[in-house]
């Protein structure tokens, strides 16, 4: 377990190094809170089938990019919603 821990730590420091934050944390936060919603309705099987595996892929990616503040999309879109200026 401390292992994992410990690789965790580690690729988080590398990520957080190369990717420069574009989201606000009010964007990180309402994308966690989206992603428990959606892993809630999977596990409760509200949702179900494909389209309950595909948006808990889709939960899983919001948690992703919601620690990590950083969106792919928003840097195609040439978004940045991160007011932090260091």
């Amino acid at each position: 377990m401390i292992f994992l821990v410990f690789q965790f730590k580690i690729l988080f420091t590398f990520f957080s190094q190369i990717m420069a934050k574009n989201m606000s944390k009010a964007d990180s936060v309402i994308r966690i809170i989206v992603a428990a919603i959606l892993a809630t309705l999977y596990l409760k099987d509200v949702i179900g089938g494909v389209v309950g595996f595909v948006l808990l892929l889709l939960a899983i990616v919001l948690v992703i990019t919601g620690v990590f503040g950083y969106c792919p999309l928003y840097l195609l879109f040439g978004l940045n919603t991160n007011s932090d200026k260091k």
